[in-house]
């Protein structure tokens, strides 16, 4: 099988996944907050087994509360997944507002580059993104529940609309190279 079919299908296979989550983003939501209990649990237990070879008392006691939070964290997202889901997406909204005021000062230090009005209007719509976030969780909570099943589903996509594109750049990239 060609390098170009195996991007093709991860894409298709990416776009199919993207559709399914958007289907039903609730669920995802909800797998993502039990990955992400998951993930810190192993991660959590790994920080408390390295913090008892860490050298230093300072670094030790250090890796070993870095190590019991991560632990908190993951059991607390698997004992309560839902409101884990909530944290997540709460934690989404500020880092989409924080990047976006991020962006808009950096912008303006880009001022008078190619570079400042694009990002200046990525800065704003990642702020405007979050107010439209902001908005439907304060008159409708549950909606932060399915925010992160459909950014996951927004997310597979583009990634598979992009891995679908690069296929077919891949399949064309002998003939456009020869045109060169």
């Amino acid at each position: 099988m060609s390098d170009w079919i195996k991007w093709l299908l991860l894409g298709l296979l990416s776009i199919a996944f993207g559709i399914f989550v958007l289907g039903a983003p609730q669920v995802a939501s909800i797998a993502v907050t039990v990955v992400t209990g998951v993930l810190l649990l192993v991660c959590g237990a790994l920080q408390v087994v390295g913090g008892f070879t860490v050298a230093g008392a300072g670094n030790k006691i250090l890796s070993l509360i870095m190590g019991a939070v991560m632990l908190f964290l993951g059991w607390s997202f698997l004992d309560h997944p839902l409101q884990g889901t909530l944290t997540l997406a709460t934690v989404v909204l500020i880092l989409f507002m924080a990047g976006g005021i991020a962006r808009i000062i950096l912008s303006f230090q880009m001022r008078g580059t190619q570079f400042f009005w694009p990002t200046l209007i990525s800065g704003i719509l990642s702020i405007i993104l979050a107010g439209i976030i902001w908005s439907y969780a304060s008159s409708d909570p549950a909606a932060l529940l399915s925010l992160l099943g459909i950014l996951l589903g927004i997310e597979m996509l583009f990634n598979g609309f992009g891995l679908v594109f690069m296929a077919f750049f891949v399949k064309n990239a002998p003939d456009q190279l020869k045109e060169a």
